[in-house]
């Protein structure tokens, strides 16, 4: 379960960001080709923010979809997989869903 580590780290980052104060929200963009499961983030997210300035603090997850556009006919296509051939059989270059970052914080 790679999402206990990225809910430690975001939780570390977020602490040391808000230097002492009561953080109150976390919003955190993750793409849909990153292979992390929002459900599991949340859960893990609370545990790992057990007796910090994270405490009780809601974690909004931002989905962000995966896009791949065609390197041969230039068409935009959805993704549900990090891989995959547009229709006119081109090659595919990602250009969403591989996003997995803290987007901001509320802090009392």
């Amino acid at each position: 379960m790679h999402e206990l580590g990225i809910a430690a780290s975001v939780v570390d980052v977020c602490a040391e960001q808000a230097a002492g104060a009561r953080v109150l929200r976390v919003r955190v963009e993750v793409g849909r080709l990153t292979a992390v499961l929002p459900d599991a983030l949340r859960f893990v997210f609370d545990v790992c923010a057990h007796g910090t300035a994270l405490e009780g603090a809601e974690l909004e997850i931002v989905d962000i979809p995966g896009r791949a556009r065609c390197e041969a006919c230039g068409q935009t296509v959805a993704l549900s997989e990090p891989y995959g051939l547009c229709a006119c059989g081109g090659m595919l270059r990602i250009v969403s869903g591989e996003e997995l970052r803290v987007k901001d914080m509320e802090v009392a």
